[in-house]
């Protein structure tokens, strides 16, 4: 959800992505939670951020289970966390493990979109091309399982780069946070080109 605004052409040889396992899951949130705090300032509220981490933003492991969430990892330290993100073959758009609007059910690629999920890049590795990089690997993946669709819930943060990727803006979603606030995200779509 928060890929940054626009990107440079991604340095592919710096970044490494392979599958996440659940024993990154720490990794992930401390990656998620600094890259929500700090990319994402200039478009919500701390106390929008703070309510929405840990629910509305960051790592739905059944996209772990379903080998379907990347990491990026640095080519000279590969420890080293610098994004993440994933898309899914079921019917929820976004949110963490104790997000709102959790549908399990499968989609079917003939009719359905695949929903990219939770592309997330640390601030260290903003706009060096990263989430660039993260989605097109994920729109690849999909489309190897038969998508031709794409759909995503994007933070305000992230617009941006993927109207540069070619999607299209199709609804605004208030999405209510714990402490009475809402968190508005954007619903996108793109087609593959035949």
């Amino acid at each position: 959800m928060n890929a940054g605004q626009g990107s440079p052409q991604p340095n592919h040889a710096r970044f490494r992505l392979r599958l996440a396992t659940e024993d990154d899951l720490p990794s992930l949130h401390t990656l998620i939670e600094a890259s929500v705090r700090v990319l994402q300032a200039g478009d919500y509220t701390s106390a929008q951020m703070e309510s929405a981490l840990g629910t509305v933003l960051g790592v739905d492991t059944q996209l772990i289970r379903d080998r379907t969430y990347f990491i990026a990892e640095t080519s000279d330290a590969p420890s080293r966390f610098a994004g993440c993100g994933g898309w899914s073959y079921r019917k929820t758009l976004f949110g963490a493990d104790r997000g709102p609007y959790r549908e399990p059910d499968l989609l079917d690629p003939r009719t359905d979109a695949a929903k990219v999920r939770a592309i997330f890049v640390h601030p260290d590795f903003a706009r060096q091309g990263l989430g660039s990089l993260i989605l097109a690997t994920v729109e690849d993946a999909a489309r190897k399982d038969g998508f031709t669709r794409f759909e995503m819930g994007s933070t305000l943060t992230g617009v941006p780069l993927y109207r540069l990727k070619g999607y299209i803006e199709v609804e605004r979603i208030a999405v209510p946070l714990g402490n009475g606030e809402a968190l508005p995200v954007v619903k996108m779509i793109k087609s593959s080109p035949v």
